[in-house]
């Protein structure tokens, strides 16, 4: 009886570590000197993209890019470098595609109105179908049939 438990215990040990291997890792931060620049630095790597991941913030990225770059942001801030300096450098590395709310300028332009355009597509394509179909109904003379039915 005393080996049994022993058993399932090791094999409940075992599984808790295979399950708990694959959750997702935790990022350490860095703490900052002053409650000022580490909130400057938490809000600076949330809406910084990682390059490698590029669905997620340098935040909430586990690889090593992610941890090199809030590194170089940290070393920034200790440097006394203001949050527009840092943006302008992390833009002048990697382009706007490192931000997730890029600014509208002629690079990304068709970023900020492909959406309007789609729609307006979509809105014009809808009308002409619309248009259409009623000359269809208009000209049906089968349509006098079914109102007799």
């Amino acid at each position: 009886m005393r080996h049994r438990a022993a058993s399932i215990l090791i094999a409940v040990l075992a599984a808790s570590l295979l399950l708990g291997s694959s959750s997702v890792h935790a990022i350490a931060y860095t703490q900052m000197p002053t409650p000022q620049l580490e909130a400057r630095y938490l809000h600076l790597i949330r809406n910084f993209r990682c390059m490698q991941c590029q669905d997620e913030s340098l935040a909430d990225s586990p690889v090593d890019l992610a941890a090199e770059m809030r590194r170089h942001i940290r070393d920034m801030l200790l440097a006394g470098k203001t949050d527009q300096q840092i943006r302008d450098f992390m833009v002048s590395r990697y382009g706007y595609f490192i931000l997730f709310k890029p600014p509208f300028v002629a690079k990304t332009a068709w970023l900020w109105l492909t959406p309007g355009a789609v729609l307006l597509v979509g809105v014009i394509a809808a009308l002409v179908i619309i248009r259409r179909r009623a000359v269809l109904v208009a000209s049906d003379p089968q349509d006098d049939d079914l109102t007799d039915a």
